[in-house]
Order: C-alpha cells, then structure tokens, then sequence
C-alpha cells in the first residue's frame, strides 16, 4: 500500500548528542558568529545585502519569523533582526532549488524517513507538483490544471463543510483577507489556524477579562515601566529581539521577575551584537527575581502572590488600585473572598516556589504600580490556560495596572502575523459584527454556523467528515498534537493541498491526492499586472505596516499568496459577485476592502505608506473595556491539581535554540548546553537516580489518556536543572505523546505543556 512504509513522526537516527554546561549569557559574538554562519550555507553575496540590511526597515521586508514589534522610531541601519531571525531569512533566501528532479530522484516513501532538518535543508520549492493516488513521486503540474482539480474536488463536496481550510500565521493582510473571503464565498467558516494551537487561550481569557483578544502594551511601555513579569516564555530563543527591550528597560530602571520550570539564558544576562560596550563587558543582567515554578504551578504561585498582597492591603492599605477597582472593573468582592479557600504553604507546596521567594516577589509588586505581564505558550497551552491568563490579569486589575502608560497585558505571539489573521477574519467562530459587514459590502450571504478548530477538523478528518484539506502556508502534520493520528486523518482525505515556500513533513503524509503550490516568500520581489506589490502585517503590539521583498522569486513559476486565493476563486466559485482578477493585480484594491470591512482600516493605503504604519484600536489599552459587563472583569479561577502516580511525570515540549515552530535550523540547542541532537528528555537529577535511571541513559516514553497509550521511543536522558516531577522534550519528536482531546478549557488549545508520562528502559539503547 501506498502509505504503509511512510514515516509521520521524525525517524530515530544516529546522534552523537553532546552535553556541555548551559550557558550563562546570550546573544553576543557566539549569536553573529551563529547568524554568519547559517547565512553563509544558505545566500550568496547579493542576497545577503538585499536582504540583511532591508529586514525590519521602514521600507523594508517584515522578518518571517517572530512578531516582535519594530522601533517606532530608530531603526538600526547595523541590522534590525536577531540571531533566529538570521536564521529565518537564510532558510527562505536559500540558493537551494527543489525541482522536479528532485522528486524524481527520491520517493515520498524515503523523504519521509529523513529528519525534518534534512527535509527542510532540501531548498525552495520551484513549481506547482501533484502526487497523484497510488503514486510514490510527486510530478509537476501546471498551475491551472493544479486549480482546477482543486477547484473539482471542492465542488464535487455534498457540503462546503466537508472541506477545511488551515492558515499559518505568516500569511499577510491581504492575502488572509481573500482567503477567508473565497472560504465563506465557498460557503463554510471551517478555518482553523495556528492561533488554536498557541494564543487562543489568551485571545479567550482578554476578551472576557479586558475586551479586546490582545495584549494593551506598546513597546515603549517597556522603558518607563516599573516592573516586568516573565512568565511561561523564553524570549532568548523564540523572541531574541524582545531582549534588547528588556535591556533598555532595565538600564531606565525596571525591575524583572522571570516565572519558568527551566532557568533561561536569555533571561539571566544579555550582550547586545551591536554594543561595543556590551561586547566587550559582562552584558547586561536582566532578571533581578527568578521563581523557578513546577510545570502548571503558574495558578498556585500567582494566588499565593495575591494572598500575600491582599495581607499587605489590610494590613497598610495602599497596595490595591481601588479608584481603579471601584471605577473600572466588576467581581472584586468574589474574586478577593476565594483567597480565603487557599493556605499559603499549601500554595508553595503546589507551585514548588519557596514561600521566602514568594513574599519577595509579592514585595516587587507591592512597591510597582506600573507593570507588564509577557506571557507565552507556557501558560496557554495546557487544560486550564485560560484560567491560567485570567490569573494574571487579576494580579494587574488590583495593582490598576492596565489602561496606563508602562503597565498591561504582553502575549508574545510567535508567527510574524498571527495576530493579523484573525484580525482579518481567519477564524472558526466568527462575530455576528464582521459576518454582517462582510454581507453588506462584499454582497454575498456568508455561512453563519461555527466551523472547525484545529482540534475538531483533526477528529472530522479522522471520522471521514471531511474531504479536502487546504493549508495556506505552515506544517500541519508536525505543528498539531498526537501525530500519528493526526498523520491517520490526513490520509482519509482525497485531497490536500499545501501551499508553501519549503518541503516539510506535511508534504509526505497526504491525503489520496496531493498538490503542492509553491508561493513567494516575503523576502521577494511581487510582480502582478499594475505592477510591484507590497503587502501588510500586524505585530504582537497591533501596529499594522509595509512589508516589501527585495530578492528576485526563487523561481520563475512561483505565485504570489493572493494571487495562488483569487485563481482557486475563480476556478472554484460560480457565480461570485468579487472581482478576483482585480484584485490580485492590484493590493491597494485588497486594502480599500478590509478597509470597508473592518474597524480600524480608515485610510488604510496611506497609512501603511507611512514610516511604520499605525496603530489598530485598543480600548484595553486606553481603559475602555469592551467586556460583557462594559468593565474589567475579576475571575475566580480554580487551582490545578496533579494526580501523578509514582512513576509519571509532567512533560512539556519545548523548543530548541536552533528551530522556529516546526523549522528545525540546526542541531544544537546553544543556550541549554545540548549539542548535535534533539532526542533528548530534561530531568531533575533526583527523579532520574530515583526511576534507577543514570544521566545519558537511553529511555522511550509513553504517555496513557483515556486509555489510549502513545509512545515515543529512544530519547536521551539529560540531568537538567528542572523541578522534581517535571521533564521537558523537544517539538515535533514528542508531539505524538500529546492526545487530541486533552485541550484547554473554551480555547481549545491543545496542552502539549501538561502531558503525563512514564519512561521505561529503551529497547534500542544507543544506536550503532
């Protein structure tokens, strides 16, 4: 059988893996040294000075990596990007070429066993390809041909919902706002994203607690602040840029307190490249407090803090924002009644932070009025991370530190626009609001009912419920929890579509026909009919501006992203009342229809001409909470418990310093000292001398849900500094362990940072 021998999980291979001391400062001379490196392999001479130097200007491209915000201001004409974000542009600039040959020469059968870092290596995809049922070798076809099987499979659908249509967070404005206009002409709101699987629980938590699903702070918050609270995210690796900002923050005077299971290089000290000073010197320190918290102990820990805190104010008084209370919010009573139920020892014993560094942190807060919360998938992704965020903006309700200058909410979001596809309509659950305004301008009836997440279009393509697979961009196969049985439901499907920059794993695991439409990238010059286009992106701070490439396409054959949307409109939609040609040609006529649709846009092809873009509108930011109840809201969240067995632990799936989601740039994992390999597992010494195991061992993993067992085989034990009852892998290798009906509550957010499993002696040992 055709798929019988294809690999869905990265093959075990032979690993040399390396173990030295984690390091103690980031960036600095190892991070040019690392970027030079990457870039040299991957670009030539000219791509490097269209590039390098054009990456986050005014007038320049947006880095297709994290979506960390731009200066307002003073861009760095050195370079405005990080050692990760180096590394994004030399994996889309590369001179690599994945042609036709290339999958003449190799079957999907052996691509699929090589590791997702060989895959991603191979170069950039060159021409649309099919991989037509029973077959083992992708073949070109052209681009029209491509669209209109496409466009048969769709059609040929007893319902538009037995077809899904999935965005990654790369995608630009204008190209998200076509595709969810062709998907709900098509007549289905099934789109899931990648916000499901990494801020939907925060974009849940802000919309009930403060109004608006994204964070309130601007960058410069950051340098008048009193206080920043890291909490669940590693910036040095996932967020590099954002470490230039704590530095400035702290040399204005900020304190930080930083909240992980693991100790973080890129929070205890910082060189920045560009700094003669810090080049030559220490760097700078950047955490003063650090509580080294169980995996989901965020609950406990935050709870204890405002016990501590509510002591204070009875006690001195002037430690809660009560005009702020009493003005902006509602639920205060209930909410500051539970901390009652909860003893402080008890509190400390669950979240594994000593009670002494907790009172020092609850101090720090005492003493700020204007603090930032960051957060990222350490807290959002798992059963309760939507309480988990709620938790944290109760703290910042009763400090009134949100709505002012230098204090409120910061997800960190990872995709360059994630945020800016949902803005733009990228959603299963879409509002009444936009549905309305969508009809009134574009003059068709869009589809009213929920469509699928990514949870539930994993379980419909799994039960057969769905047809054809459609993916704008991103790597499905490894992205999503549980992947074997994500890789079972793909392959029900008779078509599935990718379209993408780069081979990756989702390309192998198919439906009974496959089709790759290969895209620009946003390193590259779009050429349409009325001339060169640019495109637009919102960051994680809402600022929507340009984006402009400046390489030559990588091949003669590629589309852009809108382009690829409004032919499969055309091949696909009857009788629709869009001028899809017209737009494809012409962006600007793209931007003057979000404009019509959506608040925030007025004047939108001048402001995004301008120096930096604009702002969208905050009401979070301005004190204006557009919340059910017109304020603020406390909640009361219940505090997680673990019901661990004696030999379970927690696992969360963390990424290495050498990979961006499901990228994998290189071997090593700099920062956490682990070189030349990625199976590994992090465990606390203790658990590793009490499960009988020694430091280096070779054990396999399994993790039991509802009684489904899932397994993980052949990872090296590593001894880490990681709380008992905790252990930590690596994305893609242990996303297999992580079930598909373990989600947050509301969100929907698979909890790939709370899994629970045993470790048993492998049966492969080292391989030869």
């Amino acid at each position: 059988m055709k798929n019988q021998k294809l690999c869905a999980t990265p093959p075990i291979e032979k690993e040399d893996i390396k173990i030295v001391a984690p390091k103690k400062v980031a960036a600095g001379m190892p991070a040019v040294i690392s970027s030079l490196s990457h870039v040299r392999k991957e670009m030539n001479l000219s791509s490097c000075k269209s590039t390098l130097f054009s990456v986050n200007q005014m007038s320049g491209f947006d880095c297709p990596g994290c979506a960390w915000p731009d200066p307002d201001d003073h861009r760095s004409s050195l370079g405005e990007y990080c050692e990760n974000g180096a590394k994004a542009i030399a994996e889309e600039a590369t001179t690599k070429r994945v042609t036709s040959a290339f999958f003449e020469k190799y079957d999907i059968t052996t691509l699929s066993n090589w590791s997702d870092y060989k895959i991603g290596k191979s170069g950039r995809l060159t021409e649309p390809m099919i991989l037509k049922a029973g077959s083992q070798h992708y073949e070109p076809i052209s681009w029209e041909d491509a669209f209109n099987t496409i466009a048969t499979e769709l059609n040929n659908c007893n319902s538009p919902n037995e077809s899904v249509f999935y965005t990654s967070g790369r995608t630009s404005n204008e190209a998200a706002f076509l595709y969810q206009l062709f998907v709900r002409e098509y007549g289905t709101n099934n789109m899931p994203d990648c916000s499901n699987m990494c801020h939907e629980s925060s974009g849940v938590a802000l919309s009930e607690t403060v109004g608006i699903g994204k964070g309130s702070v601007k960058l410069e918050d950051f340098y008048i602040t009193d206080l920043i609270i890291v909490i669940g995210q590693n910036p040095g690796t996932n967020h590099p840029r954002m470490l230039s900002a704590l530095q400035k923050a702290k040399k204005a005077g900020a304190k930080i307190i930083t909240i992980n299971p693991l100790p973080e290089t890129g929070l205890i000290r910082f060189k920045h490249p560009q700094s003669i000073a810090d080049m030559a010197g220490a760097g700078t320190a950047l955490t003063d407090l650090f509580l080294q918290v169980k995996i989901n102990g965020d609950v406990a820990l935050i709870k204890a803090i405002l016990k501590i805190l509510w002591d204070k104010e009875q006690a001195n008084g002037n430690i809660f924002d009560h005009d702020f209370i009493k003005k902006s919010t509602k639920g205060y009573e209930e909410f500051i009644n539970s901390l009652a139920n909860y003893d402080l020892n008890e509190l400390s014993e669950n979240c594994g932070v000593p009670l002494s560094k907790i009172h020092e942190a609850a101090e720090m807060i005492a003493d700020s009025k204007k603090i930032i919360t960051c957060w990222a998938m350490g807290l959002t992704q798992h059963k309760n991370g939507v309480q988990n965020i709620k938790e944290v903006v109760n703290l910042l309700l009763l400090k009134g530190s949100i709505g002012i200058p230098g204090a409120g909410t910061c997800p960190v979001r990872g995709h360059s626009n994630v945020q800016g596809d949902r803005t733009m309509g990228i959603y299963d659950r879409p509002k009444k609001p936009f549905l309305d305004k969508l009809e009134s301008v574009c003059k068709f009836n869009p589809p009213r009912e929920h469509g699928y997440n990514t949870v539930e279009a994993i379980n419909a393509m799994h039960d057969c419920k769905v047809k054809v697979f459609f993916a704008m961009g991103g790597n499905f196969l490894s992205a999503t929890p549980d992947t074997d049985y994500t890789a079972a439901a793909l392959q029900k499907c008779n078509l599935t579509v990718q379209v993408s920059t780069k081979l990756n794993r989702s390309h192998l695991i198919t439906g009974k026909t496959a089709i790759i439409l290969p895209c620009l990238g946003r390193t590259e010059k779009d050429n349409q009919s009325s001339g060169e286009q640019f495109v637009s992106v919102e960051n994680s701070m809402g600022i929507v501006h340009s984006s402009r490439g400046s390489l030559p396409p990588a091949s003669e054959h590629l589309l852009s992203e809108p382009a690829i949307v409004a032919k499969l409109a055309m091949a696909t939609l009857k009788n629709s009342t869009t001028d899809w040609e017209a737009l494809a040609a012409d962006y600007d006529k793209i931007r003057s229809l979000i404009e019509a649709v959506i608040p925030g846009f007025d004047n939108y092809n001048k402001r995004v001409r301008e120096p930096g873009g604009f702002y969208l509108p905050n009401g979070a930011r301005d004190g204006d909470f557009k919340t059910s109840t017109g304020k603020a809201n406390f909640s009361v969240n219940p505090l997680p418990t673990h019901d661990l067995k004696d030999d379970e632990y927690i696992m969360m799936t963390i990424r290495s310093h050498d990979q961006f989601n499901t990228t994998i740039y290189g071997l090593d994992d700099r920062y956490r000292g682990i070189l030349n390999g990625r199976r590994v597992i992090l465990m606390n010494k203790n658990d590793i001398k009490k499960a009988g195991y020694k430091n280096g061992a070779y054990i396999d993993l399994q993790s039991n849900y509802n009684d489904v067992i899932r397994q993980a085989p052949h990872f090296k034990i590593v001894s880490y500094d990681i709380p008992e009852n905790c252990v930590a892998t690596y994305f893609p290798e242990a996303n297999v362990l992580v079930p598909v009906d373990l989600f947050a509550d509301k969100s929907y957010t698979p909890a790939s940072k709370q899994v629970y499993v045993t470790l048993k002696k492998s049966v492969m040992q080292k391989l030869a």
